[in-house]
């Protein structure tokens, strides 16, 4: 079993910054690509940005260079600058593996224009 416990987030202007961090525990694979995903009011959840334990990332088109995603053990962190209203949205962490997904509860990420 795998926990994914999230923090961070809350309200922020256009143009600030905001940081979350997931901590994972339980057995976590070297193969387990961990990620944020996000899913604003009456849109699906989308790929933000996923991490392999080698380092090889992958992001949203709509977060690159402005998103930076890092891992360190068993923990992944999200750092989010230029922040836009459009980027408001409940933020969730994520374990995937060949057996399925792990998720976080989600938090809250608003944007103020």
């Amino acid at each position: 079993q795998v926990r994914l416990v999230e923090s961070g987030g809350g309200l922020v202007q256009a143009g600030g910054s905001l940081s979350l961090s997931c901590a994972a525990s339980g057995i976590i694979f070297s193969t387990d690509v961990m990620g944020w995903y996000r899913q604003a009011p009456g849109k699906q959840r989308e790929l933000v940005a996923a991490i392999s334990s080698g380092g090889n990332t992958n992001y949203a088109n709509s977060v690159k260079g402005r998103f930076t995603i890092s891992r360190d053990k068993n923990t992944v962190n999200l750092q989010m600058n230029s922040l836009k209203p459009e980027d408001t949205a409940v933020y969730y962490c994520n374990d995937r593996r060949f057996s399925g997904d792990y998720w976080g509860q989600g938090t809250q990420v608003t944007v103020s224009s």
